[in-house]
């Protein structure tokens, strides 16, 4: 069974903490992967090459990408996720399955585009997930020959920024009645039922971070309501 087949249907985690936060730690990190693959993720999607090769040790789907480790103030007008073929080639190296980068058509601080991004990667027999914010995003990405498209960006950017704190299952629905390839909901899933949602509208798989892993972004959900 390839890479995609396997994880038609199923939950991916995104096990990420940023240097400041207490999980950054390789053995908390690690903890945090293995418990959400016991708990029954398929996939897991990691920042940065030390955690695609902590990621490794599990077998499944590796998606990786890289992080500033502190974003800019203006991280919604710029390119962050994935910016330049150098940051490519080094999660490459480090033997992830799936790269994910920026799949916008923004400019890339390294003046690459996405073409070339895409191209690295297959040269590398692995799989390209374009992050990607509107519709035209993911027609773009899927022309330029992206094997994976996912809403991760979608209003993370200053064209499609809003106050939603749900999914943008309108994004997903519109994408998978266009696009051929596999479409990922990724993006503000907090509850099952989004799950399921996202599923009977025909997402491939559903990719799932802060609710699982982002312990004081779960807490800070509580405590705001005092």
């Amino acid at each position: 069974m390839d890479i995609i087949t396997s994880l038609k249907g199923k939950i991916v985690v995104s096990a990420q903490a940023m240097p400041n936060e207490p999980f950054y730690d390789e053995k908390c990190i690690f903890a945090m992967m293995q418990s959400a693959i016991n708990g029954g993720a398929q996939g897991l999607r990691v920042a940065g090459s030390r955690d695609v090769k902590i990621a490794k040790s599990f077998k499944v789907p590796v998606i990786g990408l890289t992080k500033p480790n502190k974003l800019p103030e203006n991280w919604k007008n710029v390119v962050y996720i994935t910016p330049t073929l150098k940051e490519v080639q080094e999660l490459l190296d480090a033997g992830a399955d799936i790269i994910a980068f920026d799949g916008t058509s923004r400019p890339r601080p390294d003046g690459c585009d996405l073409k070339q991004i895409i191209d690295l990667i297959h040269s590398n027999n692995k799989l390209a997930m374009a992050d990607i914010s509107s519709l035209e995003d993911g027609i773009n990405a899927e022309i330029f020959g992206a094997d994976i498209i996912s809403t991760t960006l979608a209003g993370y950017t200053k064209e499609t920024e809003n106050t939603d704190t749900t999914p943008d299952f309108n994004l997903l629905e519109k994408l998978v009645k266009t696009v051929k390839k596999p479409v990922f909901l990724e993006g503000r899933v907090w509850y099952p039922e989004e799950v399921k949602k996202a599923f009977k509208l025909g997402a491939h798989s559903v990719v799932i971070g802060s609710a699982i892993t982002r312990p004081h972004l779960i807490t800070k959900r509580f405590t705001e309501v005092l």
